[in-house]
């Protein structure tokens, strides 16, 4: 698989684990990077300050889901083969759909990520999340946005 593919698999990975409710395989993706919320001026670095962070702000429901599907779209990679690194810029739609809530995109925004490889491959070494657009967040998330 060549650098550019396998970056985009880490971006379509995080969003496979967030709507399957896998909050510790985020934390995974993240064990040697941190994501930033400039917004919220928080940065959350680690494994399991990362799993924290989506296990103390994600709603789950019975199925052990929060019930959205994210999708990433409008993917640019560039790459530094030189210095093993990698910045990808992305955006993001996230649905949801629950019992009082009928289908509908809830928030989108943008990921400003940096990666760097070594022996074991691509990591996440910094995602920015950065948020455009707000909806009904009630269902999905167990704090309140600043809007």
């Amino acid at each position: 698989m060549d650098d550019a593919r396998a970056i985009e698999h880490l971006l379509y990975r995080y969003a496979e684990h967030m709507d399957d409710g896998d909050f510790a395989a985020i934390g995974a993706l993240f064990a040697r990077g941190r994501i930033v919320a400039p917004a919220l001026g928080l940065a959350y670095e680690g494994a399991e300050a990362v799993r924290a962070l989506y296990e103390a702000s994600a709603r789950r429901y019975a199925d052990g889901t929060p019930r959205t599907q994210h999708l990433v779209s409008n993917v640019r990679i560039e790459i530094d083969a030189g210095a093993a690194g990698a910045r990808a810029w992305s955006r993001y739609t996230v649905f949801q759909a629950v019992e009082r809530l009928p289908l509908q995109a809830i928030i989108a925004g943008r990921y400003e990520d940096r990666f760097a490889r070594d022996a074991a491959g691509w990591h996440f070494v910094e995602r920015v999340l950065r948020t455009d657009l707000l909806g009904e967040l009630g269902h999905h998330l167990l704090y309140e946005l600043p809007r």
